[in-house]
């Protein structure tokens, strides 16, 4: 993120607003959901999980949320070297937000869908 995007968010008062400035974008809420169900996972497990995303945009996402303090990653001395990623406390206090996301994406599909099972 560079400075004059941090400086943006340091200025923000509205707390949703703050939030949403922290795990916005397209991969983010998919990276800490695949954290929150398993946690640690090897990139290249993040990287299968998550369909679509590049190894590129993965590691910029994962970067961004290391800064932000949200996951850590430990990087193990192996050739090729091993890369670990995990919530962190702060981050695991998602986990409830999490589950509510899922939950309103259960019923919104069966809406959209027509179809009353819910898993």
């Amino acid at each position: 993120m560079s400075a004059n995007k941090i400086k943006e968010r340091e200025k923000i008062s509205c707390p949703v607003e703050y939030a949403v400035s922290v795990l916005s974008g397209k991969w983010k809420l998919r990276i800490l959901h695949a954290l929150t169900k398993e946690s640690p996972k090897r990139f290249k497990e993040l990287e299968r999980e998550i369909s679509g995303i590049t190894a590129t945009m993965l590691t910029t996402q994962l970067r961004e949320l290391e800064r932000d303090g949200m996951i850590e990653r430990e990087v193990f001395a192996t050739v090729p070297p091993t890369v670990e990623y995990r919530l962190t406390e702060f981050g695991k206090t998602t986990a409830p937000m999490m589950n509510e996301i899922k939950n309103w994406g259960l019923l919104l599909k069966a809406r959209m869908t027509g179809s009353d099972h819910i898993k």
